[in-house]
């Protein structure tokens, strides 16, 4: 054995041993965790508790404090769901981003009866047109044992990202991308993905979607937002001394937010606050 290759052998099992313990402490694949490390996704450790604003809404505190003491079953149960793609993952965020009305008559976020199908048809377009995106079967499959939804959600970030990224086009090409995707779908030889593209497409065709689009908007920001320590929409921030509530976020292809959308109490309209124009990383108002 030469030299250079003693040399390069140490540098490997350090790699390894940082994979190994980033895995055990996320509690996720060692292909994961060897990703994130590697910068495919650069994410931080995912928060145990997620940052999801409450409000003055005494029945949405008591429902999130419910979530947190789940048992490990029905932890499992939600982390299957959320693994289930397109169907269960669409329902599994919108269930755990509920409505939130905003105070003082700003409006509500994370809005709409269809969130839900308008986000499976959004992983759907991003398995039809990008199926690279998709997490392994087998590595999905393990996740969706582990009763953790960090865990998921870091196996699904490309996937979850994609879709966002879809809700910044035109409504018209974005619907005409959706049809375009569930018509493929209904032909697939996989009987899982055409039994899921016959439902969606059925639902595009008989239920309007056009006020859940922003709400499946406000759930993908919420989710995303978590592994970048940044704020969801609804939260509360100082910006240049002035309160003012998150409703929106906005994102390039990677990396993490590059600006907030912010609505203030004594100004109409919604003001694109980018991520430089803030002195540090913004916290939510005490």
């Amino acid at each position: 054995m030469t030299g250079t290759q003693r040399h390069r052998s140490v540098p490997d099992r350090a790699r390894k041993r940082r994979v190994r313990a980033l895995a055990a402490r996320l509690g996720v694949a060692y292909s994961v965790a060897a990703r994130l490390l590697a910068g495919q996704t650069p994410v931080r450790e995912a928060r145990r508790v997620p940052l999801f604003p409450i409000g003055d809404d005494e029945h949405r505190a008591w429902m999130f404090a419910e979530r947190e003491h789940r048992t490990f079953h029905s932890r499992v149960r939600d982390t299957q769901l959320a693994a289930d793609l397109p169907l269960g993952r669409g329902e599994h965020l919108a269930l755990r981003f509920p409505p939130l009305r905003l105070p003082a008559g700003l409006g509500a976020l994370y809005q709409g009866e269809g969130r839900a199908t308008v986000l499976a048809m959004l992983y759907a377009v991003v398995a039809h047109e990008t199926p690279e995106l998709l997490p392994p079967a087998e590595e999905l499959a393990w996740v969706a044992e582990l009763g953790e939804e960090a865990a998921v959600d870091i196996t699904c970030v490309a996937l979850d990202r994609a879709a966002r990224l879809l809700l910044d086009e035109d409504p018209w090409r974005l619907w005409a991308r959706v049809e375009a995707a569930l018509t493929v779908g209904e032909t697939s030889a996989e009987r899982p993905a055409r039994d899921a593209a016959i439902a969606l497409a059925r639902e595009l065709r008989s239920t309007s979607l056009r006020g859940s689009r922003e709400g499946a908007r406000h759930v993908l920001d919420a989710l995303l937002v978590e592994a970048y320590d940044c704020l969801p929409p609804g939260a509360e921030i100082q910006v240049r001394e002035r309160p003012g509530t998150v409703v929106g976020v906005r994102w390039g292809q990677d990396g993490p937010p590059t600006g907030y959308e912010v609505r203030f109490a004594d100004e109409p309209g919604v003001h694109v606050i980018p991520m430089e124009d803030l002195s540090s990383s913004p916290e939510p108002v005490a």
